[in-house]
C-alpha cells in the first residue's frame, strides 16, 4: 500500500430494496410475534445479517419438514417454489413472504409462458434459491442454461416456440453472451419486456466497474454465498483489474494492497453499509488516506412489506383483544 491512499467508493452499493424489505419484514414478524420465528433459507444471502438476526430468536432452516406445526415461517427473498408452498400449508404453518417482487415477477412470467405451452429457457446457477424457486413453477416446461456451451447442447420440441428467462442476479454482460447464443440458435425466442436482471445487480455492476478502471485493486464487501456480490468480482477481473471478495474487515490480505495507490470498494446487495465503514475505517488507519465517492446513479426503489407484515398480530385469548 502507498504512503498516500485514496479510497474510491462506488455508488450505488450495499443493501437494495429487495434486501432491505427482506430484513425489515423479519424485524417486524419478530417484533409481532416474539421469537422463535422461523426462515426458510437464508433470509439474504450475507453472514453479517444472519447471525445477528439468530442472536434476535431467529431460526434458520433448510427445509419446512424443520419447522413446528403451526408456526410461523418467513420465505426468504429468493422465492419458492409452489410445492414449498404446497408443504407450508400441509403443515399449517403461518407464512409471511419476503420474496423480492422482481423475483415474484420472473416467477409470474415462467407461469404465464407455461400456460402458453412454450419451452421456456431459463438462465440461472444450478443449485441457487432463486433458481430452484423458478424451475418449480413449469418444471415440465422449463430447461437451466448456465453458458453458452449449454445453449449449444439444448434440445426443445419447437424451436419457433423458445421464451427465455434470467435470474435476477447474473452479470450483465456474461448473460447477453448467452441471450446472444439464444437467439443465434433460435432465432424466434422472445424475452421478457423489461431484463429480468434487476436494477440494482446492474447499477452496482455498472458502479464497481466505473471504479476499477481508476483503481488498482477492488474490494468487494459480500458473502461467497451472494450471487450478486460474486458477479460484482467477476466483472472486474474481466477488465483485468485484481478484485477480491471479503464478508468484513477482518477477511482483508495486506498482501493485496502492496504498492497501491488507489482502492476501489464496494458491496452486493445484501452487504450492510456498515461494512463498508469498517473497511473504510481499518484502511485509514495506516496513514494518510482520501476518501472519493463516485456515483453512476442514485437509486429511489422502495418496497411495501408483505400485508402479514404490516397488520399487527393480535393474539385472540390477550387481554387487548378483549377489550
Amino acid at each position: 500500500m502507498s504512503a498516500e491512499l485514496k479510497l474510491l467508493l462506488a455508488s450505488p452499493r450495499s443493501l437494495c430494496a429487495g434486501v432491505e424489505r427482506a430484513i425489515n419484514t423479519v424485524e417486524s414478524v419478530l417484533a409481532d410475534y416474539g421469537p422463535p420465528i422461523y426462515v426458510r433459507k437464508q433470509i439474504v444471502h450475507n453472514t453479517h445479517v444472519v447471525r445477528e438476526l439468530c442472536h434476535r430468536g431467529v431460526v434458520f432452516v433448510e427445509e419446512l419438514d424443520e419447522v413446528p406445526h403451526g408456526a410461523v415461517v418467513v420465505f426468504s427473498a429468493h422465492g419458492v417454489s409452489p410445492q414449498v408452498r404446497a408443504d407450508a400449508a400441509s403443515r399449517g404453518l403461518r407464512v409471511i413472504d419476503a420474496t423480492c417482487p422482481l423475483v415474484t415477477k420472473v416467477h409470474s412470467e415462467a407461469k404465464r409462458y407455461a400456460a402458453q405451452g412454450k419451452t421456456i429457457i431459463f438462465i440461472g446457477h444450478a443449485g441457487h434459491e432463486e433458481t430452484e424457486g423458478t424451475l418449480g413453477e413449469a418444471p415440465e416446461h422449463t430447461k437451466l442454461v448456465q453458458t453458452v456451451q449449454d445453449v449449444a447442447e439444448l434440445a426443445v420440441p419447437d424451436p419457433a416456440n423458445v421464451v427465455y428467462l434470467t435470474q435476477t442476479t447474473l452479470a450483465v454482460d456474461e448473460t447477453a453472451d448467452i441471450i446472444a447464443a439464444l437467439r443465434t440458435r433460435f432465432p424466434d425466442a422472445v424475452g421478457p419486456g423489461h431484463s429480468d436482471i434487476c436494477y440494482a445487480t446492474t447499477n452496482r455492476q455498472n458502479a464497481v466497474q466505473a471504479v476499477a478502471v481508476q483503481s488498482d485493486v477492488v474490494l468487494v464487501v459480500g458473502s461467497p454465498n451472494s450471487s450478486n456480490s460474486v458477479r460484482m468480482v467477476e466483472a472486474v477481473r474481466r477488465r483485468g483489474v485484481p478484485a477480491y471478495l471479503i464478508d468484513d474487515v477482518t477477511c482483508i490480505d495486506s498482501r493485496w494492497l502492496e504498492g497501491a495507490a488507489t482502492v476501489g470498494i464496494s458491496a452486493g446487495a445484501s452487504a450492510p453499509a456498515r461494512l463498508v465503514d469498517q473497511v473504510v475505517a481499518h484502511l485509514t488507519e495506516h496513514g494518510a488516506v482520501t476518501v472519493l465517492e463516485q456515483s453512476v446513479t442514485s437509486e429511489t426503489m422502495q418496497f411495501a412489506l408483505p400485508w402479514q407484515a404490516r397488520t399487527r398480530h393480535v393474539d385472540p385469548t390477550s387481554e387487548s383483544a378483549a377489550q
